[in-house]
């Protein structure tokens, strides 16, 4: 007991009297900041696939759009996300002489790495909703387009909102890969407290128990927002 409280002491000392809350802060934010980006663009992209992915086939475009969505799909979820973002940082960006942060880099593979997933989640959730709800829309003049977005895409979302929940909470913890390409996030920020101390076992424990907090946090909101459109739906 009392070498784990030396261990103790001597995290606290290097995390509020050296200022190892900031860096904390700082990988907390980044952590936030990449899993909710990624999840909202993965969100915009996985929805346009899984629409392209339902679209009848009879005629050729639709029959294209549906081959690079499949590949897309297929590049993304076959391969560690882990070596999407090194790709994107170490290859693909220096060969287009584009200069990017590993933060940004970071948000945007997840983006695209969470929309191959999502677009699966979502094209079951389409397939869910019963399809005299699109009948109905273009039986009053509604095009395709506009009967998927404000009437299937709505109730898609509702039947899927678990699984949606499921994919944040992984992306909250994918992201302790990050540090690959140099952003900081919270492995990052407490192995830095670790290096520094040489004592690893408390930073890692402190570190996990922020993680599982939020994860807990995370699916306490999607049990609510599950009541809350339970709710609606018994008062329609």
């Amino acid at each position: 007991m009392g070498d784990f409280s030396r261990k103790i002491d001597k995290f606290i000392d290097i995390l509020i009297n050296q200022d190892g809350y900031v860096k904390v802060l700082e990988g907390l934010q980044n952590t936030l900041l990449i899993a909710v980006l990624g999840l909202i663009i993965g969100i915009f992209i996985g929805t346009i696939i899984a629409i392209v992915r339902v679209l009848p086939k009879y005629k050729i475009l639709p029959r294209i759009l549906n081959g690079i969505a499949a590949f897309y799909v297929g590049a993304f979820r076959g391969t560690p996300i882990v070596v999407q973002l090194l790709i994107f940082y170490y290859v693909l960006f220096p060969l287009m002489g584009i200069r990017i942060t590993g933060l940004n880099v970071s948000i945007l593979v997840f983006g695209l790495n969470s929309g191959a997933y999502i677009s699966e989640i979502m094209r079951s959730g389409i397939l869910s909703v019963d399809h005299g709800q699109m009948e109905a829309g273009r039986a009053v003049g509604l095009s395709f387009w506009t009967t998927m977005v404000r009437i299937v895409i709505p109730q898609a979302i509702k039947n899927i909102l678990p699984t949606l929940g499921n994919e944040f909470v992984a992306l909250i913890k994918e992201t302790s890969v990050v540090s690959f390409v140099g952003a900081t996030d919270l492995y990052k920020a407490f192995n830095s407290i670790g290096s520094n101390s040489y004592e690893f076992m408390v930073p890692y424990l402190a570190m996990a128990l922020i993680y599982i907090v939020l994860v807990l946090l995370i699916s306490m909101g999607i049990k609510y927002m599950e009541r809350s459109l339970r709710k609606s739906d018994r008062r329609h």
